[in-house]
């Protein structure tokens, strides 16, 4: 547009670029007393909780959660974890007598869906500009092991595919996090009913703009 001397300037439009992602604290997390400190570091970047509750959950919702139609998740936790044993020089046959990605992260699965039914977790919505790219790196690598320091997951746990799966039970990496945005738009309606998640203004939206 032009100026009233007649100068032609490019008007520019900073877009907020909104989303939002699921977070689940699991059982462990829970139960090691964290979630105050893990909650701090998600509102210090400017990340703003919009709906939040702590519930039992149950088979069916678990199931929905973690489905075994999503291929391409189970495979990729069986491949992460073969991925894991290599690393570490061990047989993944051994345990699992496949290496069968689908399999493997069937299994995994199972023991995932185990996990989050066996007490209370606090489920919540976090809002932000690039929220899930956000959460998933403060939260980091879905392996501890292999979380860098500073990450929620490599300052708090140091669980693996091998410790893990030799003791027959999921990776106890603390809480979930969307992995994408498709996948949180998924997710999200599972845990909230629209009407359970708020509007607000947080002063860093206004700072930001």
């Amino acid at each position: 547009m032009k100026d009233k001397y007649g100068i032609v300037h490019t008007l520019r439009i900073h877009i907020f670029y909104m989303e939002q992602t699921l977070i689940v604290f699991k059982p462990d997390a829970i139960a090691r007393g964290l979630m105050g400190e893990i909650i701090t570091r998600f509102e210090r970047v400017g990340l703003k909780i919009v709906a939040a509750r702590m519930v039992e959950v149950s088979r069916e919702l678990a199931d929905k959660h973690y489905p075994i139609s999503r291929r391409e998740f189970i495979e990729g936790m069986g491949g992460k974890t073969i991925e894991n044993y290599e690393k570490l020089g061990i047989d993944v046959m051994a345990d699992f007598g496949t290496t069968d990605t689908f399999e493997i992260g069937s299994k995994i699965r199972e023991w995932l869906v185990g996990l989050i039914t066996s007490g209370p977790v606090f489920a919540a919505v976090l809002e932000g500009p690039h929220a899930v790219e956000l959460v998933r790196k403060i939260v980091g690598h879905t392996l501890p092991l292999l979380s860098a320091p500073g990450t929620i997951r490599g300052d708090y746990s140091y669980d693996s595919s091998y410790l893990a799966n030799t003791g027959r039970r999921p990776i106890k990496n603390l809480l979930h996090a969307s992995g994408n945005v498709e996948e949180a738009k998924y997710e999200i309606p599972l845990w909230f009913k629209p009407e359970e998640i708020y509007t607000y203004e947080r002063v860093e939206e206004k700072v930001m703009r």
